[in-house]
């Protein structure tokens, strides 16, 4: 295994990387398998369509991955987490994915949602990035 500054500097370095895509300052490809998950998920009802649908989602099985949040996540758990951290990141994970699912669906079909989401959707993805990344760090301190 690598030695403990290693692994953090390399983690830190990431972690830069990705507050800066999330920001739109620089372009970096994330890995996903580009399918998107079906509608009739989130017709199951907001408890169990958002359950399937976070599930989906933060395990990659259906889904276009817009943000690099979750690699770091995954990197972070791999190189410095202990497995209490990992089983809290992965619950907080699919929590934000419930609550996102739960809240489009209070919407109406007229593209509101995509609209309201669309024109917030930079700062939401920075404050998310730098919110994480500092939970991470927090936690590892």
């Amino acid at each position: 295994m690598l030695p403990w500054s290693l692994r953090i500097g390399l983690l830190a370095l990431v972690a830069v990387a990705v507050v800066l895509r999330e920001a739109g300052l620089i372009a970096l490809p994330v890995p996903e398998n580009a399918r998107l998950v079906p509608e009739s998920v989130l017709g199951r009802g907001r408890a169990l369509g958002g359950v399937q649908f976070g599930f989906e989602m933060g395990t990659g099985m259906r889904t276009y991955s817009p943000s690099s949040l979750p690699h770091l996540v995954l990197l972070a758990m791999l190189l410095a987490v202990p497995f209490s951290g990992a089983m809290a990141a992965a619950v907080g994970f699919a929590a934000a994915r419930w609550i996102m699912a739960a809240a489009s669906i209070t919407h109406s079909d007229d593209g509101s949602w995509s609209d309201l989401w669309s024109s917030h959707a930079r700062l939401l993805a920075v404050m998310t990035a730098v919110g994480t990344t500092a939970a991470l760090a927090l936690g590892l301190m």
